[in-house]
């Protein structure tokens, strides 16, 4: 049954460059010397560090625990010992450090324990854990944790599952020559994805210049007798983008606003699924990736090579060229020059070009732009780049977004046309981030007046607390000197007696706020009395220190002064002397 194809809006042709590095099967990268193995490889949170300098570990062994659910965990590619846990270059075009655990492979490449997953018998969620802690994630580039799509959601059921093998970018091949070489396991890894997200049906497009991956993949489904359509799709850049790629197949368009499971829809890599049925079934996570390395070098081809393995010490796999120039990770469409081969192969590492000024000379002088149109002709989301060219560059980030610059996927197609040779992609991510950094400071200005405000609400709701409990005791008191004796009274007899309640005048209300605030008051001194008393019980009780080695001029001088004590402790304590009379006064009769 032929399976129907859609179209998208725009794209371009360029030249593909495929051909060099497909001649000869996936050879296997020797170790290293060293290995910088990077704790942030996903999207989401790092990694944490499970291992200390010294330690040694096995091949697969885990080296940095998930950070939470949006996170994946990181394996020892080799089995060696660690050297140390610290900052090193990160294969970025920033060229920043990220922490990596750097390990000295032993030469003996011993695996650690592997614990494969009856994932048949498994219930979904202790599935989705296990491909979470072997560090599966979109190898595609964009190296989402792939557990965390596997979670279908619960209002709409997954229609489409679709497999990603259009691998649109130039010079690129690894997922070409995966489908060529190891077609089952392939297919046995989609299997598994399609049995966690109960999908209806399953379409698998690679472009139609790759016919032999065509063929091994539908010899693999037939083999396996499953239903899954191999469809080959029309070669046309971007059409391995996976909402392009969905529009194909399906016809179904995904709004940027949107994501595509909400439309009954999943994507995934073809290197993911494989990566996923090995964790699965052989219990080895993530510690390797197929890697095109081409361009300008003298052997192209696909290697399999260990996360962590030093570029520099990759590069030379393929002996560059004299006039190299520079190494570009990805694609020339949407990849980046690499600022130093000290970085390491990362998960998101699919393809390392070495270019040179014949293979790609140097960009002409940017020009003005002439409004041409030709942009928006080939954007694949039907955006108009010229008009966020010029809100960009003009730093009116506010209209760029009222032309969904966050729609752009920065394909690279607007500037692959443009005739005055404007590097527009880089204008928008340049818009993207003075956006993003503005939205941060907004947030951390809106989350400090919230701290500023609920400290205000917390010092005045403390201040009303204490004032309602000066009130309760003033009351407490007033109520009690109403019911105790207030002063002594006699009935018939002559006997003493309490006053009754009703024996007390009415206060008003003028004397009963006096009256409170004298019991205030009266509280408030009895307290202070009470701390004062509690000292003086304190000091009296405390024995005096370094006493017991005394000279005895300095026992003399201790005593006396202590006697001293004693007589103004007495004297203050005796009532005071009736005073004298005069003599003139005695025997008067007053």
């Amino acid at each position: 049954m032929l399976q129907r194809l859609f179209s998208f809006k725009g794209g371009v042709k360029p030249q593909t460059n495929k051909s060099p590095s497909v001649r000869e099967a996936i050879g296997f990268a020797p170790l290293p010397a060293c290995l910088y193995v990077p704790l942030h490889q996903s999207i989401g949170g790092a990694a944490n560090p499970l291992v200390r300098p010294g330690e040694k570990v096995g091949k697969g062994q885990l080296i940095g625990g998930a950070d939470g659910w949006m996170s994946s965990a990181v394996h020892a590619p080799t089995s060696g010992r660690v050297l140390a846990v610290e900052e090193h270059v990160a294969t970025h075009p920033s060229g920043l450090t990220t922490l990596s655990v750097v390990i000295e492979p032993d030469g003996c490449d011993e695996w650690a324990e592997r614990q494969p997953i009856d994932y048949r018998s498994q219930p979904p969620e202790r599935v989705r854990e296990a491909l979470r802690d072997a560090g599966v994630v979109g190898l595609g580039g964009a190296v989402f944790p792939s557990h965390a799509k596997l979670a279908p959601a619960k209002s709409v059921v997954v229609q489409d599952l679709v497999i990603n093998g259009a691998e649109c970018e130039p010079f690129m091949t690894c997922d070409d020559m995966l489908m060529r070489e190891r077609a089952e396991e392939t297919v046995r890894g989609i299997a598994i994805f399609r049995e966690l997200l109960a999908a209806q049906r399953v379409l698998i497009g690679i472009e139609d210049n790759k016919p032999e991956a065509i063929a091994a993949m539908r010899n693999a489904v037939a083999h396996l007798g499953l239903d899954y359509a191999v469809v080959a799709v029309p070669t046309r850049y971007p059409a391995g983008g996976a909402k392009q790629l969905i529009r194909v197949l399906t016809g179904k368009e995904v709004p940027a606003s949107r994501r595509s499971t909400e439309l009954g829809v999943q994507c995934f890599n073809v290197a993911t699924v494989y990566t996923a049925y090995r964790a699965l079934e052989f219990g080895e996570p993530v510690i390797s990736r197929i890697v095109t390395l081409t361009g300008n070098v003298a052997h192209p081809r696909n290697w399999d090579v260990r996360i962590g393995t030093p570029l520099h010490d990759f590069v030379a796999l393929g002996e560059p060229q004299r006039d190299t120039n520079a190494f570009l990770m990805g694609g020339p469409m949407m990849g980046f020059a690499l600022p130093s081969l000290d970085a390491p192969v990362v998960k998101a590492t699919n393809c390392i070009i070495a270019g040179s000024a014949g293979l790609f000379p140097p960009n002409p002088p940017e020009m003005p732009c002439i409004r041409c149109g030709a942009c928006a002709d080939v954007c694949p989301h039907e955006l108009q780049p010229f008009e966020l060219y010029w809100f960009s560059r003009a730093r009116i980030f506010g209209k760029t977004q009222e032309y969904h610059i966050f729609d752009c996927i920065e394909c690279g197609c607007c500037s692959y046309v443009c005739p005055s040779h404007i590097p527009l992609v880089q204008y928008f991510r340049f818009a993207k981030s003075e956006i993003w950094a503005r939205e941060r400071e907004k947030k951390a200005a809106d989350a400090a007046k919230a701290r500023f405000e609920l400290r205000n609400a917390r010092e005045e709701r403390e201040k009303e607390e204490k004032a309602e409990r000066l009130a309760k005791a003033a009351a407490a008191k007033a109520a009690e000197r109403k019911t105790v004796v207030a002063q002594p009274n006699s009935d018939a007899a002559g006997t003493p007696r309490a006053l009754e309640p009703q024996d007390t005048p009415p206060a008003t209300g003028e004397s009963a706020d006096s009256a409170g605030a004298l019991d205030a008051e009266a509280l408030k001194k009895a307290t202070i009395q009470a701390a004062m008393e509690r000292a003086r019980a304190q000091r009296a009780g405390q024995a005096a220190r370094n006493t017991d080695r005394l000279t005895p001029e300095q026992a003399k001088e201790i005593a006396a002064v202590d006697a001293r004590r004693a007589r103004q402790a007495s004297s203050a304590s005796a009532p005071p002397a009736p005073p004298e009379r005069s003599p003139d006064s005695a025997g008067s009769g007053d």
